[in-house]
């Protein structure tokens, strides 16, 4: 930018001349004084950075300058245009004001308060006025109106909003028109580069398809920027996503320090923490490493003969009021943390990341461990434990390290000896995976059809709830009584993983064709394709539910019988056998192998019970299939669950057996299913 234009830019908050700062998220260019003030916000209210000190993707900072200069000030300071904002006393802070209290209260008015925001008119329905909001987003972004989007997000529209008739995000439609300063404002408001629209493609996909290669490669660089930031912040490098280098995790200058047993200890605390609470912790350690590395270029770019220290100290993160107090506390107790400490923990943090996204690949597991409001940071530091031994990181007194020793490549803080011996399982494990691999290959099609399938039954059961007559009760869908937003499969984030309570009288609706809708009242979403986002909190992926085996008919003698059991009866041993089926995937989750074979006889017995119901020659081609499938998965599902007890295997064989036990589940779940929906068609007919 030309000196000539930087001369005519003013502070947006104070109209001082020439600001050095802009606050991404805003909009806006603020000067030093305004600055200070920003930064004690908090990053979810305001994020800073220097204009020339701050390392900035391009077109991150084109976005910036571009709604600067479009006006996008006037969406903060809306109501003070007003002319009768200063019979009312509101005015606009100056250069001249004192930081305390004058800029301070006003900031904090402006952009915490929201205060001087054009607000929507008062309706009973706010999620109706967010969904409105969040369409005018879908259809604003394919256009270069930056400010326009802006104003929308201000007022409450949602970057990953799901629009239920196009079946994709804002960030699909900014991706395929090419929109790069759209998909930037996007991003700096949450849109997730990986998220999938009713085909499975990502906005990443829609980019390249669209052939706007440089946008899908920055998306790309979005979906890793957690991990990206903490890597640059020790070695000053970032990864090759271009070539496939996704991940670069420095070794520990001093190699000569031991691995101490509380640093070992440690690092299994933090391994054995939830996705989600991992993600959590990553990316307060995401905030730290901004207000340090802000911190650094606030102290070399400030006359410090002139400038009132005292008032720009940002010594900890702020306190964040949509976090738990515990959150908050473990949040500021990072500040303690000496540079080669804290380098140790991103390290340590960088290492795991890249280990749980190799897990979700390699692994997938159909379970999330149930969220924890308050989770676990004692692997971060706290009060009254010293802090975990350095085990790698940085040596240099910045938390950076210079050396290309320090910058080189591995799989994470360990030995030499214990890196050989995980590369040799790896490497023996690899044929098997990569076979796995192949034989899931053709599930892709089949996948895509199902949740085709399935977004057109979410679509037609909202429209029979709605169409139900008064005093009826609503017909539930696939996903219990509240369908996802969006009509799609959702995330384990947005759901949880609480168990739903289930009526035992199956509901009915009857369409007008006559057809049957019976919902599965089960614990478990089979049917739908289950979303896991990784350590970087960007990319989402798709784990595929394990393939159904071909069941085998039994050959049997007798007369065929037409009776059915009662559909109360059916419901409630599907129930136990649904119970039983998360008791053991639970356990898979947790890497009890131990319990595999009780929970998989719970399950024999529950549905030996279920299979005693039905006749033993039914008449019905569709009962005796399910019946069959269900009777041989549960076999089967035994027998997986018995050599997992019986042996000791490696960590390569348990993930393959851990594999059949879940499609086994997977199988038994829906034979279930199949019992349950012919079951109540036939008893309603």
């Amino acid at each position: 930018m030309s000196k000539r234009v930087r001369s005519r830019e003013v502070c947006a908050d104070c109209s001082a001349p020439e600001p050095r700062w802009a606050s991404v998220n805003r909009g806006v260019l603020i000067c030093d004084e305004c600055c200070s003030i920003h930064r004690g916000l908090g990053r979810h209210s305001s994020q800073v950075r220097h204009l020339t000190h701050s390392p900035w993707p391009p077109s991150q900072l084109q976005m910036v300058q571009t709604l600067y200069g479009n006006g996008a000030n006037s969406i903060w300071e809306h109501s003070l245009l007003d002319p009768s904002s200063s019979v009312s006393g509101k005015r606009k802070a100056n250069p001249q004001d004192r930081v305390h209290p004058n800029k301070t209260e006003f900031i904090k008015a402006k952009y915490q308060m929201l205060a001087y925001v054009h607000r929507m008119p008062c309706r009973e329905d706010d999620s109706v006025t967010a969904k409105d909001l969040s369409k005018q987003l879908h259809s604003s972004v394919r256009t270069g109106n930056l400010e326009t989007c802006l104003r929308l997000l201000s007022l409450g529209a949602q970057a990953n909003f799901f629009h239920p008739e196009k079946g994709n995000t804002p960030l699909h439609i900014a991706a395929k028109a090419g929109q790069m300063l759209q998909a930037e404002l996007l991003a700096v408001y949450g849109a997730d580069p990986g998220a999938l629209d009713s085909s499975g493609k990502t906005p990443i996909d829609y980019a390249r398809q669209a052939g706007h290669q440089e946008l899908a490669e920055r998306l790309v660089e979005i979906q890793y920027e957690l991990t990206d930031r903490l890597t640059f912040y020790l070695c000053g490098r970032r990864p090759d996503h271009r070539n496939g280098q996704h991940f670069i995790i420095p070794q520990m200058a001093d190699s000569s320090l031991d691995l101490s047993e509380f640093a070992k200890a440690a690092k299994k605390k933090l391994q054995s923490l939830s996705n989600h609470q991992f993600e959590e912790l990553a990316m307060d350690v995401y905030d730290e490493v901004d207000r340090r590395e802000t911190d650094a270029v606030w102290l070399a770019t400030q006359n410090h003969s002139t400038l009132v220290t005292d008032t720009t100290v940002v010594p900890f993160l702020p306190v964040n009021p949509e976090y738990s107090s515990t959150r908050n506390q473990g949040r500021q107790k990072l500040a303690r943390f000496s540079a080669h400490e804290f380098a140790t923990l991103v390290i340590d943090i960088l290492t795991d990341a890249k280990r749980r996204q190799a897990c979700l690949i390699s692994n997938p597991l159909i379970c999330e461990s149930q969220d924890n409001d308050q989770p676990d940071y004692d692997s971060v530091a706290s009060d009254e434990d010293p802090v975990q031994e350095a085990t790698c990181g940085d040596s240099c007194n910045d938390g950076r390290t210079k050396s290309s020793e320090s910058s080189d490549l591995s799989d994470g803080p360990i030995t030499v000896q214990e890196f050989m011996e995980v590369k040799s399982a790896l490497t023996a494990s690899e044929a098997k995976i990569q076979q796995l691999l192949k034989v899931n290959c053709h599930l892709s099609e089949e996948l895509r059809m199902m949740q085709s399938k399935l977004n057109s039954l979410q679509s037609e059961n909202s429209t029979l709830r709605w169409q139900t007559p008064s005093g009826q009760q609503h017909l539930q869908g696939p996903f219990g009584r509240h369908p996802p937003r969006g009509g799609r499969a959702m995330s384990m984030y947005e759901t949880g993983s609480t168990p739903r309570q289930y009526p035992h009288r199956a509901e009915t609706a009857r369409h007008e064709d006559g057809v049957i809708l019976q919902p599965f009242p089960t614990n478990v979403s089979i049917e739908a394709p289950v979303f896991l986002m990784d350590c970087s909190h960007k990319t989402k992926i798709m784990i595929s539910p394990p393939s159904t085996s071909d069941a085998v008919e039994p050959e049997e003698e007798g007369e065929e019988d037409a009776t059915l059991p009662c559909t109360e009866d059916v419901i409630c041993k599907t129930e136990q056998i649904t119970k039983n089926i998360q008791e053991l995937l639970r356990a898979a989750q947790e890497t009890k192998h131990e319990s595999f074979l009780p929970c998989s006889e719970k399950i024999c017995m529950a549905v030996t019970e279920m299979a005693a119901l039905f006749p033993k020659r039914p008449s019905s081609e569709t009962v005796r299939g399910s019946l069959c499938l269900l009777t041989s998965s549960a076999s089967r599902l035994h027998g997986e669950c018995q050599k997992a007890a019986d042996h000791n295997p490696c960590p390569s064989d348990i993930q393959l057996v851990t594999q059949q036990v879940i499609q086994c589940a997977y199988d038994i779940a829906k034979a279930a299913k199949q019992l349950v929906t012919v079951t109540t068609k036939e008893n309603n007919n």
